[in-house]
């Protein structure tokens, strides 16, 4: 496949479809497209982080690898208070954040590629249904570059069909100690937290 979702330009033609998204008391229409992870629907995973996870903190909120912004804009409707940055490669993702969350009047969502995110922001929580398909190596350097910055726990969701558990023993091994907090409809949520390397 060459025109994936964590592509930075998506290379099939633009055809948005839009839905409503009901989780947690929060229910936001949200616009989806083509060269974007889950077009037209909430995942299953995704949706079972949302259901499963702890709640959220307060403070600077990371959702990485957005696509076009479920986490993201849960959490900040969730969390007017918090800052939330969502981040991915992928501009279209991006491009559908910005739309997203303005229609939803969410001004506390900041929307970057990776790059663009300040060097000095700490986050209190890091949450991610993490791009498993972009390969393992691809996966292991997005992971050690973003949780050394978090200070709090971070959560993510992982088929358990595609390696969740041989992810988690990794990121053990990595200094990260991780803990299985549910498992449902195939999907693991791992909480994952800071290295007890970091000082």
């Amino acid at each position: 496949m060459t025109d994936q979702y964590f592509s930075e330009q998506p290379g099939s033609a633009s055809d948005p479809v839009s839905f409503r998204l009901e989780v947690g008391g929060v229910a936001l229409d949200l616009t989806t497209d083509a060269g974007v992870f889950s077009r037209g629907r909430l995942d299953k995973g995704t949706r079972v982080l949302l259901t499963h996870a702890p709640e959220p903190a307060e403070g600077d909120l990371l959702d990485l690898g957005c696509g076009y912004g479920p986490i993201a804009l849960w959490l900040a409707a969730q969390r007017p208070g918090a800052t939330v940055w969502a981040v991915d490669v992928n501009d279209r993702a991006l491009d559908l954040v910005r739309a997203n969350a303005a229609a939803a009047r969410l001004s506390n969502v900041r929307v970057c590629r990776p790059d663009e995110v300040p060097d000095d922001v700490r986050f209190t929580q890091l949450w991610s249904n993490p791009p498993i398909r972009s390969g393992k190596a691809a996966l292991h350097e997005l992971l050690l570059r973003w949780l050394p910055r978090v200070d709090g726990p971070s959560y993510l969701v992982v088929s358990k069909n595609l390696g969740s558990d041989s992810l988690a023993r990794w990121l053990a091994e990595q200094g990260h100690p991780t803990t299985r907090l549910s498992s449902n409809a195939g999907f693991r949520v791992l909480a994952v937290e800071r290295s007890e390397t970091v000082a």
